[in-house]
């Protein structure tokens, strides 16, 4: 199962105000019925590699539908394959060496 995390930036909008963008983008992901978590920056998504790239396509392409003249969009990939991974292990990993 791959982590990954994506970061929607629509640029031309007008206003600096990006939250019903964000929102959109979340409502798109939401449709997918994928494992997910927003935290201030970006997103979190979980599951299958091929569907996640799926679905951040179609993410990307909601700015413009709602009249983003330009997107940026940041993808990074944790593709763990030796054994199963997930946000919360990743963060629980880490919290217990504290």
């Amino acid at each position: 199962m791959a982590i990954v995390e994506v970061t929607i930036i629509p640029i031309g909008t007008g206003s600096t105000a990006l939250s019903s963008y964000v929102a959109r983008c979340i409502g798109a992901l939401r449709e997918e019925g994928i494992k997910y978590e927003i935290h201030p920056m970006g997103t979190i998504i979980e599951g299958d590699l091929d569907r996640i790239l799926s679905v951040v396509r179609k993410m990307h392409e909601v700015p413009f539908k709602e009249g983003a003249s330009r997107v940026i969009t940041t993808i990074e990939i944790d593709d763990r394959r030796d054994k199963e991974a997930t946000a919360k292990g990743k963060v629980e990993s880490v919290l217990s060496k504290l």
